[in-house]
């Protein structure tokens, strides 16, 4: 047969063949197969997670004044840049008036849902004790609003069985499971939903068990969030340990907590990590050090599990916009974790 000048072709004999642009060559009974397909590329999926966002009360004003993409403006290119990012959402997505410094029930407008996708968040937890401040029709605007810009949540819903059903998130041939949960002690017993009322999941460690288990048969990695802890101190208390090795016991693959309004320490434990804190993110809790800062987390996800977490430090300024540290001063954060890392990534 005659084959044109320029080509590539493998023989049965695996031997290269290449053919000058000059000249035209006839290869007698010879069968050309084609070249065998590359082997697939690792699968990676990044994530990243951070802590408490409240967008009321200082936050709310400044984002009226500024725009509603004020507080995310410095670290918008940060959240982007990972396949996924999670956060936890302490403030119902409904009309009403100015909320006040020194109030304690957080509402923020419907623009805030958008802000947050344009962000880069494409999941948040409202299992907290601020979402249901507003009650059944705060809770019902807010899923309304996230599902309008397309932000995906979890923790809450109309009633029980939505409260505790994961989300799923596939990207890049992986995907995730998230379920997040509330600690009974950090709010009314009202906020917890009910057969046909709306609220939170709450932590109870046999239920959790039962749907991390059921949600691994159906994922590759599911991931939990636990509202928990007390606040201002910098270790985790029984009842997130317990929660948190539970959720793993389970299946988990990672456990991510939130409400101290300080960064605590971190676990390894079995092999997974669970994050008891990651302190405030957007917060105008100015008045120390400690609830000014954060952590936002990377963590970069294979086949196997987690590959490798990322450490990123980040301080809030004008009561309301947190950036990344870039300098020394984040260390003290990092130092917090009780945990090794190096050069901002954490090593065993």
């Amino acid at each position: 047969m005659a084959v044109s000048a320029g080509y590539l072709f493998f023989s049965q004999q695996k031997q290269l063949k290449i053919f000058s642009a000059q000249q035209s060559i006839t290869v007698d009974q010879t069968v050309v197969e084609s070249q065998e397909p590359l082997p697939e590329l690792p699968k990676e999926v990044s994530l990243v997670a951070v802590g408490d966002i409240m967008l009321s009360r200082v936050v709310g004003q400044k984002m009226v004044k500024n725009g509603y993409d004020y507080p995310f403006a410095k670290l918008t290119d940060f959240l982007s840049d990972a396949d996924l990012t999670f956060g936890n959402l302490e403030t119902a997505i409904t009309p009403g008036r100015r909320v006040e410094t020194g109030e304690f029930m957080f509402r923020a407008d419907a623009e805030s849902a958008t802000a947050l996708k344009r962000a880069g968040f494409d999941i948040v937890s409202l299992a907290n004790n601020h979402s249901p401040n507003f009650g059944a029709k705060g809770l019902e605007d807010t899923f309304k609003y996230l599902n309008d810009a397309g932000v995906k949540y979890v923790g809450a819903g109309n009633n029980q069985e939505e409260a505790n059903q994961p989300v799923y998130l596939t990207t890049n041939g992986l995907t995730l499971a998230f379920l997040a949960y509330n600690d009974d002690d950090v709010v009314p017993a009202g906020y917890e939903a009910g057969q046909s009322r709306a609220g939170t999941a709450f932590m109870r460690i046999e239920a959790m068990q039962q749907a991390v288990t059921a949600a691994k048969a159906e994922t590759d990695f599911v991931i939990v969030s636990m509202h928990s802890g007390t606040e201002y101190v910098s270790k985790g208390n029984s009842s997130q340990i317990a929660f948190a090795r539970g959720a793993i016991d389970a299946g988990a693959e990672l456990v991510i907590g939130h409400h101290p309004h300080v960064v605590q320490n971190v676990e390894k434990y079995n092999g997974k990590y669970i994050f008891y804190s990651l302190g405030n993110f957007i917060f105008d809790q100015m008045w120390s050090q400690e609830t000014r800062e954060g952590l936002a987390v990377k963590i970069f996800f294979n086949r196997d599990g987690v590959d490798k977490i990322s450490l990123h430090p980040v301080l809030i300024s004008d009561y309301s916009q947190p950036a990344l540290i870039t300098d020394n001063s984040g260390q003290s954060i990092l130092k917090r974790l009780n945990y090794p890392f190096t050069n901002n990534v954490i090593t065993d």
